[in-house]
């Protein structure tokens, strides 16, 4: 084998050495993992950080960096997923009158695939591609509640300041209401990001519980009730769940 392509090989088995679990890892963790020599394993994560793949924190742990995600996000946007999505949007909008959108995670932003407009003269609705904090809208949250605590603080202090009238700035806070969103499948945000607004989502998760994507249907305070969230949750939530079915990503 070629010494080009041995690198190649061994380069790609520490890029999978990052999971769900382990987001981030040492250089010696990284070294056992792939089963070569320090100084070797060394060397390769220098041409990765070098080529963006990966990121060097402070205390010389490394994690996924920000090409890694732009691959993930170009071959989701490249899959039939938005393609299967949208007839189940659509018929969520219908039946509640609201826009309704899907989106993925981008680091400490969710970023907007699809948009699927309320037919309501006062409506709110994002433009695919636009960007959102994560850790204060419904959609960040459907996110954040099926990642690893580390993961959540790290994004949390990315992004946090005051948005709306009820941005929640607490950190505990968060991770208290990400256990809560876990436990019955969907997120809710009332006038967190953006004032007069309330939205709910749910994330469209992977047969190893894994978010891909999340769906979330917003709208005006005074149309999205607090009272009205929790029906409108268990919608958001069977339709992600049926999105999920039609792609393949749960039996």
């Amino acid at each position: 084998m070629a010494e080009s392509t041995r690198a190649v090989e061994r380069a790609l088995d520490i890029l999978m050495c990052f999971t769900r679990n382990e987001p981030v890892l040492t250089l010696t963790q990284i070294s056992e993992r792939v089963e070569l020599h320090k100084s070797t394993v060394h060397r390769l994560l220098a041409t990765l950080v070098n080529e963006r793949f990966l990121q060097r924190d402070g205390n010389g742990s490394y994690r996924l960096s920000i090409r890694a995600i732009e691959l993930g996000f170009s071959a989701l946007k490249t899959s039939n997923l938005i393609e299967l999505a949208v007839p189940y949007m659509q018929r969520l909008s219908n039946e509640h009158r609201e826009t309704v959108d899907l989106a993925i995670l981008e680091d400490a932003e969710v970023v907007y695939l699809q948009v699927i407009e309320s037919p309501q003269r006062m409506k709110i609705a994002a433009a695919p591609g636009e960007r959102l904090p994560a850790f204060c809208t419904a959609t960040g949250k459907a996110f954040l509640a099926f990642m690893p605590d580390e993961q959540v603080r790290r994004i949390f202090k990315k992004g946090v300041r005051k948005w709306g009238l009820h941005t929640n700035l607490s950190l505990p806070g968060l991770l208290k209401s990400l256990r809560t969103i876990r436990q019955r499948g969907y997120a809710v945000s009332e006038e967190e990001y953006e004032d007069n607004i309330n939205s709910v989502a749910a994330p469209i998760l992977d047969a190893s519980h894994r978010p891909i994507a999340a769906i979330a249907l917003v709208g005006p305070a005074v149309r999205l009730p607090s009272e009205r969230m929790t029906a409108l949750g268990e919608s958001v939530k069977a339709t992600a769940d049926s999105i999920a079915r039609e792609i393949g990503l749960t039996p």
